[in-house]
């Protein structure tokens, strides 16, 4: 996906503008969860999430989606990872 999609595609669902997220090589974080819907457009290196016990592995170009309250671990690929991230929180 190009960024220009990405960033039309948050603007049209009401999710606060990107952001530049970098995790380095060995990078990993156990399981946790946000009280926002997160999307997120890889931009360098791989990330892979595990959800429900599956786990997906994200390269540059691919968007990753996960709803607020998802259980899930990340690590970052060989080469650490960027990601453009956008959240939308919840109405209360």
């Amino acid at each position: 996906m190009l960024k220009e999609e990405f960033f039309a595609g948050l603007e049209a669902d009401d999710f606060a503008p990107a952001v530049s997220i970098e995790r380095p090589v060995g990078y990993a974080m156990g399981e946790h969860q946000h009280d926002f819907d997160a999307r997120a457009l890889i931009i360098a290196g791989q990330i892979t999430l595990q959800v429900a016990g599956i786990a997906t592995t994200y390269s540059v170009g691919d968007v990753f989606r996960l709803a607020a309250g998802t259980p899930h671990h990340e690590s970052a690929g060989p080469d650490g990872v960027t990601f453009l991230s956008g959240r939308r929180t919840q109405a209360v």
